[in-house]
């Protein structure tokens, strides 16, 4: 019932985004931590002249929020509602057809999930 007001939000601004800095630190990837971090200087270094740091911050967060909300709703339309219940012993093959479904053909749906609709085929 509160997932998708509560979850997809929240889902890359706070946990993919803050769970990537935290594995890389404790994983010592001194290179990718500095490749993260320069992202973050040359965005404020660009754009904080023209914006204050507030606003620069709500600016990240909002794409953050549309880019978790539009995540969980392609990925999760094709996985969802397949019927999974229990394990029938099938080959790999046919598991993953059963696991999977096609989303149904349209111009906004092609747009919207970049062609991931036809999730069988991808």
């Amino acid at each position: 019932e509160f997932f998708f007001p509560a979850l997809p939000p929240l889902l890359f601004p706070t946990y993919f985004h803050c769970h990537t800095f935290y594995i890389a630190y404790t994983k010592k990837y001194w290179m990718d931590l500095v490749w993260m971090l320069t992202f973050y200087i040359r965005f404020f270094y660009t754009y904080g002249s023209l914006l204050e740091t507030k606003t620069l911050n709500s600016l990240i967060s909002l794409h953050r929020m549309l880019e978790s909300s539009w995540f969980v709703w392609v990925s999760q339309m094709n996985h969802i509602p397949m019927d999974i219940d229990y394990d029938k012993n099938l080959d790999w093959m046919s598991t993953q057809l059963q696991a999977t479904c096609n989303v149904e053909q349209s111009l906004f749906n092609d747009w919207f999930t970049g062609h991931l609709n036809f999730q069988i085929e991808h």
